[in-house]
């Protein structure tokens, strides 16, 4: 299976018109030869940021195997929604698989999908684990993000280095306490 997010059109030029009138705003001139192309580069990097590569979901028939599969400290950069600024992190994704396994670079494929839009790392948790739940159909699926928010430490109560925890459990992984609790113990993390 082919998945192909595709995002509204990028603006280049508008982006990069509206670059230039954020910087007068703000007292800057984007004429200075220090300015001059930042316009240009903060509307590439965007969209770099907002574009997630198009990619193969992989799977193989499952011949017995009932265990845990887990990827963990997968790096996972994203940017605030509320703020522009980045939030970048680890994720632990993990499935007790059923009919099919995941090819296991899926994992962060799936987690860049979602991460590379505007984003609360809530909703990016549950985003992944409900998109893998969905398409994988495993007994159960868990997803913990850990992530520090520039919008935290850099303004407002600067708290660098504080992060943010979030998790999403279905099935097994939600429902039964045992295999929630091996879980989080394989993950490092706690419920």
């Amino acid at each position: 299976m082919r998945v192909v997010r595709r995002p509204e059109a990028v603006d280049l030029p508008a982006a990069q018109d509206a670059v230039a009138a954020l910087l007068r705003a703000l007292g800057r001139d984007p004429a200075t030869p220090h300015l001059a192309d930042t316009p240009r580069r903060v509307a590439e990097s965007f969209a770099e940021l907002l574009t997630c590569p198009p990619f193969d979901l992989t799977t193989f028939p499952n011949e017995g195997y009932d265990e845990l599969v887990i990827a963990k400290d997968i790096p996972v950069r994203s940017l605030c929604e509320h703020h522009l600024l980045p939030f970048s992190g680890v994720a632990h994704i993990g499935y007790l698989p059923a009919g099919r396994i995941l090819g296991l670079s899926k994992l962060a494929r799936v987690l860049e999908l979602f991460a590379r839009e505007l984003q609360v790392q809530e909703r990016l948790t549950q985003q992944v684990a409900d998109w893998l739940q969905e398409h994988l159909a495993p007994r159960g699926i868990g997803v913990v993000v850990e992530a520090e928010h520039l919008c935290m430490s850099l303004r407002g109560v600067r708290a660098p280095g504080s992060r943010t925890v979030t998790s999403a459990l279905h099935g097994v992984l939600r429902d039964d306490a045992r295999s929630r609790a091996e879980f989080f113990a394989l993950t490092g993390t706690t419920a």
